[in-house]
């Protein structure tokens, strides 16, 4: 389930293999292929090389999917 926060600022965050980096501090970011936002305790799917949060494994594939093409 994925909770959407209620209220707060975006984290700036850097995304590293197995987890992330909090460089400043916020309750979400915000999904690269989607826009929605994504609550710090829900952020499961990222790419380390494009340094991009998904809000799930669809937006994840379809990133993927897109950095191919390019």
């Amino acid at each position: 389930m994925i909770t959407l926060p209620s209220s707060g600022k975006e984290a700036k965050i850097r995304y590293l293999d197995a987890d992330y980096q909090i460089l400043s501090g916020g309750t979400f970011v915000t999904c690269a292929v989607t826009g929605r936002p994504i609550a710090l305790e829900d952020l499961k799917y990222w790419s380390v090389a494009r340094q991009e949060p998904y809000v799930d494994a669809a937006a994840s594939y379809e990133a993927e999917k897109k950095a191919m093409k390019a």
